[in-house]
């Protein structure tokens, strides 16, 4: 099973390798249309969270090739998660830098799983739901935790 450092109540955040399996194969199936997915994820983070534009260059070209890039290196790490952490870590860190707050997380998350569900169409189940969900939370725990410490995370 995948698991990262215990979370806010000193349990470990664990995977079932049921839900790595969904996850890695609803990306396989998401990574054909990595552009106009990228594309979709962006469009809507903008619309419901206008004031994270400014942190965003105005070509978005790179960033979307960059987005779906770290995404496709987190579901192929997700057996081990040990090996993706410390480009997580080093994620999360530079995303202070360039104005991101721990609050930002709980939005991105919604807008990958809103982008995953319609980008999947009725491939999207509440199981692969939970799995998306349960992975995202895993990571943004961690990389909360990497980026503010402790005490943004309990907070989150």
């Amino acid at each position: 099973m995948a698991r990262t450092k215990a979370d806010r109540n000193g349990q470990e955040n664990i995977m079932t390798p049921e839900q790595i399996t969904l996850i890695q194969q609803s990306f396989s199936k998401v990574a054909p249309m990595s552009e106009q997915a990228a594309v979709l994820f962006y469009d809507r983070l903008f619309e419901v969270a206008p004031s994270v534009r400014a942190m965003f260059p105005e070509d978005m070209t790179e960033q979307r090739k960059k987005l779906m890039g770290m995404l496709a290196a987190v579901v192929g790490g997700l057996s081990n998660l040990e090996t993706i952490l410390p480009a997580a870590s080093a994620l999360a860190k530079r995303h202070v830098a360039y104005g991101a707050k721990a609050e930002h997380y709980p939005v991105v998350g919604a807008t990958l799983l809103w982008t995953l569900e319609k980008g999947l169409g009725q491939a999207w189940t509440p199981e692969l739901a939970t799995a998306w969900t349960d992975a995202y939370g895993v990571l943004s725990g961690y990389m909360i935790s990497e980026a503010y410490g402790a005490q943004a995370q309990a907070a989150e």
